[in-house]
Order: C-alpha cells, then structure tokens, then sequence
C-alpha cells in the first residue's frame, strides 16, 4: 500500500510510467494558458513552464514545439536535461492538440502561426527565445519565424517534414479509430510506432504506447496536408536567425535521402550552421536515444552565434554522426 502522505501527487498529464523522481520533477512544472480569437468565446493555448534549480543569468528561454497528433510529452525525456543545464522550458501543446482547443479555422500549420504568436508574446514580452522544433512542430516553427523572426534567437528543428527533397510517402500508417477492441486499437498503436516513429523496436515500450496512445487520442486536426509539401524550405529563406538540424540517422521520413536534406537546408536558410544526425535512432529521435539528443542540443544552444556559417554553394554540408 502506498502511503499516500509520503508520495508526492503527480498531476495526471505527466506519464505514469516515467520513472517516480522523473515524474515529479516534471510536475513542478507551471501550467499556463494564453488566448487567441473572439473576445466573446476566446480559445485556450496550452503552456507548460519549468525554471531550474540554478538559472544561467542572461540565458534565454528554451522553447519545444512538439510533433504531429502530439503533446508537450513528445518531450519528457528531454526536459530534465535543459532545466539540468539551467534553462527555463516553456513547451506547447499546439493548437488542436493535447489540451489547447483548436484552430478556429484551418486544420494545419499555418493556422497555428497566429495564436503561438499571440504566446509567445504574452508569456516572453520581447524577450527572444531559442525555439527547437519536433517534425510537425519544426515546420510550424519554422512557418512562425517567417513570419515573426523577433520571436527567436535560435531556431533547432529535429526530424522536420516538409525540406521538399523526397519525391513521395516513405511510410504508411494503420487507423484505428474504427476499432472496438482496446487490445486491437494498442496493436495498431504498437505498429505505427514502428513504421514511423522509433527505429528499434525494441523500445516500443509501455511508456512509449502510453505516450503516443494519449496524445494521438486527442489529435483533433485530422486533413493535414502541409507536411507532404516544400513548405518549410520556402519559409526558412526568411528566417534570419542561425538554423541548426538534428535528425535520428535512420528517419524515415528522409529514407535515403539524407545527403539531399544537408544540401535543401544549406540552399534554403541563409543562417544554416550544419546538420547532425544521432546514429542508430528514426524519427522521435528525443525519445530513442535522450541522451545524444540533449548533447547534440547542448551543443547547439551553446555554440557562438557569429560562428562560420554553412552558405549555399559551397564545400558540401558536414553530417556529424552522434553515438
């Protein structure tokens, strides 16, 4: 029996399979909530805070736009790391995702850019964030930047969709709404991890169902389209902030087309400092392999911002594999 006057409470939001010091630090997170829309019905933008122990001074925000049909748990792995390195962490559920309502009109990424916007200001004032991005949530970053660039110092985006170099669908997923079983819906679940988000499959474990299977229960933009497009290259050529890449090697939304992905990005950003790839992991790259992710992440928010840039045209783009 638990003794439930020992035991902190855990908000139900954090996954209960986390391990216990994981989950509680995770709860000591803020809740926030910004507004978007008519004044007579306002919309709810979802935020989630976290300060460090020891805060760096002068250190800007790190802010984490999760994945498609996800939620800010597309980054539980993560946050300890950033807030061990003495940032503070805001994440987002995007509009129509997690427990933000959705867009009033448009089921994509552009209609995202206006209330993320309206956050970002509510919540930072002008203070400019280092924004890292997770595939959908990437090319939702990268589409806000285009648009706002004083929102961010820094833009990170790993696994992004939408650089325009793969010729069609490297992937095919199952539905499972239709699906009266619990035991058959988590199958289904169990194989669409596999297809698209983690290499090994070895690590679809319980915390990975548990995660996917309550974010994409509350994916209520069903017809999105943006990502299947060049939408992101078109918008980082107006993004002046440095731009950094971080892919797991074995993504599948770039099967075989990696090297094509360095040169798209080199061509595209006019800020561009390089691409990295975490070796052995696919496309939730954060969760497969959290470790390299947050070195390879560290370093990025670490590295000078007047550094050589990596400028379309020249010596090909250096891919650093990550163990």
């Amino acid at each position: 029996m638990i003794n439930t006057k020992l035991a902190p409470r855990v908000p139900p939001e954090v996954p209960s399979l986390l391990p216990l010091a994981q989950r509680t630090r995770l709860a000591q997170g803020q809740r926030l909530l910004t507004t978007w829309g008519d004044a007579a019905a306002p919309r709810q933008l979802v935020w989630h805070l976290w300060a460090p122990e020891r805060p760096v001074p002068g250190a800007a925000p790190v802010v984490l736009f999760h994945g498609g049909s996800g939620s800010w748990t597309h980054w539980v792995k993560n946050i300890p790391a950033l807030l061990d390195q003495g940032r503070r962490v805001l994440a987002a559920d995007l509009p129509g995702f997690g427990d933000s309502d959705a867009p009033e009109r448009g089921t994509d990424a552009d209609a995202m850019v206006e209330p993320l916007a309206a956050g970002l200001r509510t919540l930072l004032g002008d203070e400019a964030a280092d924004l890292v991005g997770f595939s959908f949530g990437g090319m939702v970053a990268g589409m806000l930047l285009a648009e706002h660039p004083a929102l961010a110092r820094r833009l990170v985006l790993v696994g992004a969709p939408a650089m325009g170099v793969v010729p069609g669908r490297q992937f095919e997923l199952k539905a499972w709404r239709h699906l009266k079983a619990a035991q058959d819906q988590v199958d289904i679940h169990r194989h669409n991890l596999g297809v698209l988000m983690l290499h090994d499959h070895g690590l679809i474990d319980g915390l990975a169902l548990e995660v996917h299977i309550a974010n994409v229960q509350r994916d209520r933009l069903p017809r999105r389209r943006l990502a299947h497009t060049d939408v992101l290259a078109r918008s980082l050529a107006a993004v002046p902030c440095p731009v950094h890449a971080i892919y797991g090697a074995h993504d599948v939304l770039y099967r075989n087309h990696l090297p094509q992905l360095g040169a798209a990005f080199a061509r595209t950003a006019p800020e561009f400092r390089g691409l990295q790839l975490i070796d052995g992991a696919g496309h939730w790259v954060q969760f497969e392999a959290p470790d390299a992710l947050d070195a390879a992440l560290q370093r990025v928010l670490q590295s000078d911002s007047n550094m050589p840039l990596a400028q379309a045209g020249s010596a090909p783009v250096a891919i650093q594999n990550i163990a």
